[in-house]
C-alpha cells in the first residue's frame, strides 16, 4: 500500500503542544482536515493518497489526541473552538480557510463557520449532522451522570499489541482492508506504560458532558453559516442510522444550511474515509477551490 508522506511539527496553541501533520507542498492550496472523537490526524491518509490535486493539508491531532498535550481531566468542549481560530490564525491568517471535518471535527468546524463566517470559505461535514438526544435525560440527569464519571479515572481497553488493535479494528469495521487495518494500528495508537497497545486518546474524553445536547442550538449555528457546505453521508453510517427512518427529521435539519450540496457515500461506515477513501477524495476535490 503505497503511503504520501507526511510530515509532523509542534507549535503552541492557546498554552498546549498542538501536533500538526502536514501533506504536500506549503505553496499548495491549503485545506484544514480535522479528525473526529478518539481519532487523530492520520486518520486521513487514505483520502490523501487517493487526492489528484495538490494541496497542502493541514491536520492537527486536537488536544487531548494524538501527539499533541494531553490535559488527563475533563475536557470543556468550546475550547475546540478557540484552538481552532488560533490555528487558523497561525496558518491562514489572510485568507478564509477551505476546511473538512470529519464527525466531532465537522461539528467544531460547523459551529465554528457560524461563529466566524469570515474566516471559512467552503466546509465540508463528513457524515455529521448533530446527535439525537435522548429524551428521558433531564439536565440534573447529566450533570448526576458527570458527576458520578469523574469520581473514577477513566481507562481505556488495551491490547497486547498493534497485530492485536488491527483484528479489533476489522472487527469493529469489516469493510477495513487487512493493509488500512495494520496502518491504523500503527498511527492512531501508543503504548502505554507496561507496554500494552491502546488508542492514542486521552480516556478523559470517555467522561460524559456535564451539558445536555441541544440540537437547537446546533441548528441555530447552521443557519448562521455563509460558506457553501458539503454534506457527505455514508450510506451505513451515523447519520442514516439516527434519522434514516425520520426523513422529516433529516429534511429539517439539512435544511439549516443555506448553501447545501448533499451526496450519499455508498458501501461506508462513519468512518468513509476509511471505507471509500477514492470516493470521498473524488467528492472533495470537486468542491473545494484552487
Amino acid at each position: 500500500m503505497a503511503l504520501r508522506p507526511s510530515t509532523t511539527e509542534t507549535i503552541t496553541i492557546r498554552g498546549l503542544r498542538y501536533h500538526i501533520r502536514h501533506w504536500g507542498a506549503e505553496d499548495a492550496p491549503p485545506v484544514f482536515l480535522l479528525h473526529g472523537w478518539m481519532d487523530s490526524s492520520a486518520t486521513f491518509q487514505f483520502v490523501v493518497d487517493a487526492l489528484r490535486r495538490e494541496w497542502h493539508l493541514i491536520a492537527p491531532d486536537w488536544r487531548g489526541y494524538g501527539a499533541s498535550q494531553w490535559l488527563g481531566r475533563p475536557y470543556w468542549f468550546p475550547d475546540y473552538y478557540a484552538d481552532l481560530e488560533a490555528l487558523l490564525q497561525h496558518y491562514s491568517p489572510d485568507a478564509p480557510a477551505q476546511i473538512v471535518g470529519h464527525s466531532m471535527g465537522a461539528n467544531i468546524a460547523a459551529t465554528f463557520a457560524a461563529l466566524r463566517p469570515q474566516r471559512v470559505a467552503r466546509l465540508a461535514m463528513l457524515d455529521f449532522l448533530g446527535l439525537k438526544p435522548d429524551p428521558a435525560i433531564d439536565a440534573p440527569a447529566q450533570l448526576g451522570k458527570w458527576l458520578a464519571e469523574i469520581g473514577e479515572e477513566p481507562r481505556l481497553r488495551a491490547y497486547p499489541d498493534q497485530a492485536a488493535l488491527a483484528r479489533r479494528l476489522r472487527l469493529a469495521n469489516p469493510r477495513l482492508s487487512v493493509a488500512r487495518a495494520d496502518f491504523l494500528s500503527h498511527a492512531v495508537s501508543r503504548r502505554n506504560a507496561d507496554g500494552a497497545v491502546e488508542m492514542a486518546c486521552d480516556p478523559w474524553h470517555k467522561v460524559a458532558s456535564p451539558t445536555l445536547y441541544r440540537v437547537e442550538d446546533a441548528m441555530a449555528a447552521w443557519r448562521r453559516i455563509k460558506a457553501p457546505v458539503l454534506m457527505l453521508i455514508a450510506e451505513k453510517g451515523f447519520v442514516n442510522m439516527r434519522f434514516g427512518k425520520e426523513p422529516e427529521v433529516l429534511r429539517e435539519r439539512l435544511a439549516c444550511f443555506a448553501d447545501l450540496r448533499v451526496e450519499t457515500v455508498p458501501d461506508a461506515g462513519h468512518n468513509l474515509q476509511h471505507d471509500r477513501p477514492e470516493v470521498v477524495a473524488g467528492l472533495l476535490e470537486s468542491f473545494l477551490h484552487r
